[in-house]
Order: C-alpha cells, then structure tokens, then sequence
C-alpha cells in the first residue's frame, strides 16, 4: 500500500478491500495479531485536541505489541519554543517507525511528509481531511448494510469546516449511484473545493436545510457537530450551534435500517434518548475504528525507512490563512491541476 495516508484517495478500492479484510481478522481474533508490531515504535504528535483518534492509535499500537512515544498537547514540546514542523518531523522520524499527525492547519500532514523517514498517517489537518475516519466509516456502512452502491447518504450540520466530511465524499465516490444529501444551513455549506470534487466525478448531491423534510429518503445519516474551535466570532457560533437536533421522535420517519453515524464528540447534535436506538452506531463506528487503525498500522509498519528526497525551500503562492504553508514558510510550491484549474496540493483552495 501506498506509504503514506495522506488523503483517503492515496487508497485505490482494491487496497481498501484488503484493509477491511484485514480489519475483519483482526476484530475477531485480535489475540493472533499481538506481537504483530513487536519492537515497533509510532509518534502521535496531536497539536490540538483529541479523545477517539489519539487514544484509539495508541490503543491500536498497544494491542499491536508496539509502543507509542509523542505528545497531545504542542505546548509540552519543542514546538512552544518555535520549533518548525519540518525539524519536528525530521527529529521524530528518527525515533519511531510512523507518525501519526493532527494539526490545526490545512495541509499540515502533506507537508511532514515531505520531511519524513518513515510513513505519515493524516489524523485530521484542521477542516480539511480525515482519512482515517473516514476508514472506521466506510467500515460501519460495509459491515450493517453490506455494500456501498446505490446508498443515499444524508450529511448534516457544519459542512464547510467538517474534514470527516470532505474525506467521506471523496471516499463514497468511487461506488457508483451514491446520492449525497448536503444538510447545512447556508453559512456552513460545503466549500468550493469539495464541490468540484464531486463535480467533475458527476457526483449527484442535493443541497437542503432541512434535516426534518430529508430523513425519510436515507440510508445513511451522518451527523456532525459545529464546531467552536472554526468559528472566528463567538456569536455566529451561538447563532448556528444548535442548528440541527436529532431527537429519538423524529426517527418515526426514518427507514427502518438507516444508520445512524457521528464522527465525535457529539455536543447537543444527537439527543442521548437516540443512544438506544438500534440505528445508532455512533459507539460502534469508534471502536471499529480501532479495529481498523490496527489493520492500518500493521501495513505501514511494513515500510522500512528510507531519507526524504530534497525538495525546494520557499515560494507558495497560496492565500488560504488557514494552510501551513501560511505558518511554514519554507515549505516548497506544490500544487495541482484540475479543468485547466490551479489548486493547492496542501490545503486544496483554489490558486
């Protein structure tokens, strides 16, 4: 498999069924895979705050036999003497086997990438992508409804700054007949980006604000909180943040076997007389992602480490003031083209 995981796209479909296989074995004999990363060391380097991906990597590692060195918190590092993500990243490299990276900024994992002897997993750059989560999803949908084809697949709440999202859709839209259902009010819509993503793969989606008026069609619900941390102006926060409430009464119109899904943590955006329900699998998705960090690692532990090539010291012309490259300013120009479009291979914004 690819050497790093970056973007759920590093992982072509075949790959990806192999992951699930591997996650099936080892969800049901976990026992046979304890010494598989025996002397192994991973880095979690986690500059912002996380409960289910930090402890779920660490626990993923532990049961692997492996150890687990870093830090949850940048301020108990070098990084609160102004070290650069670059030195970070080369120094770490040299210490364990994988990096596990959660950065504020948009495209921060791609950049240590760059920098990095051995393989690089992307556990969340700001509002920007999570592949990892987005493997503990798509493992709940394979696992309850058996296949991926032909789903209608409601994303509700802050759709603009939710990266569990942006990975999902990228991810869903390899399997044809996939119709997403875009449930945001209008100030956190999903960004341009995104949209021309699932515009020049003929993605089918339709953009509503009503929660209420869309449930009965799905297959698939995936909730989403607002998130705080985004929000720049504390009162557009308090204005927006209970936008959409899940409540147990108003599943009486819902399929009788549509998922129910939360990347986590929920705030007040599922009502807990939902957690009964047997459609949640909110819990579930968290341990199955577990399950699936395991089979992850097993396979990017296989890499050996090997120097990054050199590559270039400045020059990016992108203005998004939430990419690295905005914090990182050595960092060399990378970018893409799509439809004769210029695109940040970071953060993906438009050039």
């Amino acid at each position: 498999m690819t050497r790093n995981l970056i973007d759920f796209i590093d992982i072509t479909p075949d790959e990806f069924d192999g992951l699930y296989w591997l996650f099936e074995d080892i969800m049901h004999s976990p026992h046979d895979y304890r010494d598989e990363a025996r002397g192994k060391v991973s880095a979690n380097l986690f500059y912002e705050p996380s409960t289910r991906t930090n402890l779920s990597f660490q626990t993923a590692m532990l049961r692997l036999g492996g150890s687990v060195i870093g830090f949850s918190d940048p301020s108990s590092s070098s990084v609160a003497k102004g070290e650069s993500l670059k030195d970070t990243i080369a120094m770490m490299s040299n210490y364990a086997d994988a990096i596990v990276i959660r950065n504020p900024m948009e495209g921060a994992a791609r950049a240590a990438s760059l920098y990095s002897r051995v393989p690089v997993i992307n556990a969340g750059d700001g509002g920007h992508l999570h592949p990892t989560q987005t493997l503990a999803d798509l493992c709940t949908i394979r696992m309850h409804l058996g296949k991926f084809e032909g789903l209608n697949v409601g994303l509700c709440g802050d759709l603009k700054n939710g990266r569990t999202v942006h990975s999902l859709i990228k991810a869903l839209s390899r399997y044809p007949n996939v119709c997403f259902y875009l449930i945001s009010p209008e100030e956190l819509k999903i960004p341009d980006y995104v949209r021309h993503f699932m515009d020049i793969h003929n993605q089918k989606y339709i953009e509503v604000t009503s929660l209420h008026d869309t449930i009965n069609c799905l297959d698939v619900l995936y909730m989403t909180r607002i998130q705080r941390e985004r929000f720049s102006c504390p009162n557009e926060y308090d204005r927006l943040k209970n936008a959409y409430v899940l409540e147990r009464a108003m599943l009486k119109e819902a399929r009788e076997k549509m998922l129910i899904l939360h990347p986590l943590p929920r705030v007040d955006e599922i009502s807990v007389d939902v957690d009964d329900d047997p459609r949640a699998f909110y819990f579930d998705q968290a341990r199955y992602g577990m399950y699936m960090r395991m089979a992850l690692l097993t396979i990017m532990l296989r890499h050996r480490a090997s120097n990054p090539e050199p590559v270039p010291i400045g020059g990016c012309t992108c203005k998004n003031p939430k990419c690295v490259t905005q914090s990182e300013i050595y960092l060399p120009p990378l970018t893409h083209e799509i439809d004769g479009i210029t695109y940040c291979s970071y953060c993906d914004k438009q050039i």
